[in-house]
């Protein structure tokens, strides 16, 4: 019974010094093996490994590609315009113990390169205009930004994979005035290409109204041609039937004159017994007698 008793307490030491012992190493992770808070082992394979119990233990990193999505950046381009830049960057821990005398964990490293990221980006991308900014050559720029981000993350044990512009945009503030400026040259443009068109209404107009004019005297030159054509002729007709029977193209101008005088429907005309129109059908009653 008393043996019992003490085999307990050491089989249960045992136990505790090797589950305390052991540590497995995930693929995805690399190791560093403290004693006293001082390195002694840097694991990178994984699998099981050991450890001294309750004197040494072991801080995990990640080995794998990890990203980085810094704040925007303001950037004063050598031009004096300003551009609003939002960078990414994807590192690599590839120095596990310079990572962890120089910047300890993660949230330490990102803070430091993020800081690191935007100063590049305002030192290199503030030697060049705008323009040069928002075109291909902006590639070539890239390149020098992530090189001295690397050379300064290379002191943190960190290598750099790339480092890249998601987007450039104007200040709030800029982009309202560009805006502002836009909207007045479209107007200035609209307001020209009315008065154009105007103008070309005019012409047009104008054309069409001397073509109408020209049509309409070409027209009344032909009516009255027509219209003098159609009056000799018919004062061929009155001559002829003036000359064969002289009393009846009196008597036909007669009517005309009465026809004229009656127009309008309230005239009256008074005739006598011995007018011209009773004689012509009392010589016209003669001659059929």
């Amino acid at each position: 019974m008393k043996a019992r008793k003490i085999l307990l307490p050491i089989v249960l030491a045992i136990f505790a010094i090797g589950f305390f012992s052991v540590f497995v190493v995930k693929e995805i992770n690399q190791a560093i093996v403290l004693q006293f808070g001082d390195p002694k082992r840097i694991i990178t394979t994984p699998g099981f490994q050991v450890k001294i119990p309750f004197i040494q233990n072991v801080v995990f990193l990640d080995r794998r590609i990890l990203s980085l999505d810094p704040p925007p950046e303001e950037v004063i381009a050598s031009d004096q315009k300003r551009l609003i830049v939002d960078a990414f960057a994807r590192f690599k821990i590839v120095n596990p113990l310079k990572f962890y005398i120089s910047v300890g964990n993660e949230r330490v490293a990102r803070s430091r390169l993020a800081t690191i990221i935007n100063s590049r980006l305002r030192n290199v991308l503030g030697k060049q205009s705008l323009a040069t900014l928002l075109s291909e050559d902006r590639t070539k720029q890239m390149a020098i930004i992530q090189e001295g981000v690397n050379n300064e993350a290379g002191k943190f044990g960190i290598e750099i994979i790339d480092v890249r512009i998601k987007r450039a945009d104007l200040p709030q503030a800029n982009s309202d005035a560009i805006f502002r400026r836009m909207q007045t040259e479209r107007e200035r443009e609209a307001k020209e290409f009315r008065a154009k068109g105007a103008e070309m209404a005019v012409t047009i107009t104008s054309t069409a109204d001397k073509k109408v004019t020209v049509i309409l005297a070409e027209a009344k030159k032909n009516s009255e041609i027509m219209k003098g054509e159609g009056d000799g002729q018919r004062n061929k007709i009155f001559a002829d039937a003036f000359g064969r029977d002289p009393e009846f193209f009196a008597f036909y101008r007669a009517m005309q004159a009465y026809e004229k005088a009656l127009i309008g429907g309230d005239t009256s005309l008074i005739l006598f017994p011995d007018s011209e129109f009773f004689k012509f059908f009392g010589s016209i009653k003669k001659k059929t007698n």
